[in-house]
């Protein structure tokens, strides 16, 4: 019997479509990306306060007050300078917010809170 011989032909892919098909993911995948998480808002707001040494008032989540200025803070807490009490270092997830004391305004500037209605008119 007469062998056949078999004509087999080596398929080489062409290199050049790969590098064009990853240059475009590669343009996708940068053109997608997220904006940064971190916007570093919070620290330019407690640098600013500690460089001006602002007397601010601290609201904690149980609605406690504190005043004082930043000394310093890091990820997870502040220190607070006082005047005639004890220095606190005060952590960042008990804080419900913190305002700038305005030594300038009086209880008799501020606006009055609305009245609550007694009956209502028919």
């Amino acid at each position: 019997m007469e062998r056949e011989r078999m004509n087999r032909k080596l398929i080489r892919p062409n290199l050049s479509d790969y590098k064009e098909r990853m240059s475009r993911d590669a343009k996708k995948k940068s053109h997608s990306q997220h904006p940064q998480y971190e916007t570093f808002a919070e620290n330019y707001y407690y640098l600013k306060q500690m460089n001006k040494k602002t007397s601010v008032i601290v609201v904690f989540t149980d609605g406690e007050t504190i005043e004082g200025f930043i000394e310093w803070y890091d990820r997870d807490c502040l220190k607070l300078n006082r005047d005639g009490a004890p220095n606190l270092l005060v952590y960042k997830h008990s804080i419900k917010y913190i305002y700038k004391q305005d030594s300038k305004k009086s209880k008799s500037t501020e606006r009055p809170t609305r009245p609550k209605p007694s009956a209502q008119k028919k």
